[in-house]
């Protein structure tokens, strides 16, 4: 099975371009938007490991292990390094309808990778509209409180937890509905001693269809050094 990698979200955000209109906390968005600009820029000097497990009913049905590294494109490139899919049953017919639903799994997830990515808020306007039309709250240890809602579809809710001081991202949750399934996505952040804010733990849950997401990144390694 195909990895579902996620971006910032749940890799790092992309860059964006810095806020210029007046737009309430305009000060807030600029600094967001430069902290993911900067980010953006370091985390392309690293490589590091991504495990992702896909679990149906409670029970994995694939775990995948890649190394990360940034191309010439300026696009992450990932490299298998191993694959421990459930085997498929013995006799033709049994193997061939477990084929199939193991494609159509495939293909939703890819799907909902898609689907997703739309909310690590890639452009500047993106996070002007979450950021001026949502209440900024003080949160738990130096920590800064944004939700919002009906950011990418309607209905559904964001809510961002950021470093006070930093600007980046501590915790990020999203509920939304694709294809009609309810779909709950919790990512926690974690620094490198040089600053660089990466999603260590993302788990994405799709409760009709029984799935379970749970990725992780580690293991990163500057390749400047």
């Amino acid at each position: 099975m195909k990895s579902l990698l996620l971006p910032v979200v749940l890799l790092p955000l992309l860059a964006a371009p810095l806020l210029r209109a007046q737009v309430p906390n305009e000060g807030f968005a600029n600094a967001i938007i430069a902290a993911r600009q900067n980010n953006a820029n370091l985390m392309k000097q690293y490589s590091w490991n991504c495990r992702t497990e896909v679990s149906e009913n409670g029970v994995p049905k694939d775990t995948r292990v890649d190394s990360v590294t940034w191309g010439p494109d300026g696009q992450p490139q990932h490299t298998l390094l191993n694959d421990q899919a459930n085997p498929l049953p013995q006799g033709f017919l049994r193997r061939r309808i477990a084929e199939q639903e193991r494609q159509q799994s495939e293909d939703y997830l890819k799907g909902l990778r898609t689907f997703l990515h739309q909310y690590t808020l890639p452009s500047a306007g993106q996070i002007i509209n979450l950021i001026s039309t949502s209440p900024i709250l003080p949160g738990p240890a130096g920590t800064l409180q944004v939700s919002g809602s009906s950011v990418v579809v309607p209905g559904d809710t964001v809510s961002l937890t950021l470093s006070a001081t930093t600007r980046l991202l501590n915790r990020m949750t999203i509920m939304s509905t694709y294809k009609g399934d309810e779909v709950t996505v919790t990512a926690t952040f974690k620094s490198l001693s040089n600053g660089l804010n990466y999603a260590a733990y993302t788990q994405i849950n799709v409760p009709s269809k029984n799935l379970t997401v749970l990725i992780q990144n580690y293991d990163f390694l500057n390749q400047n050094n």
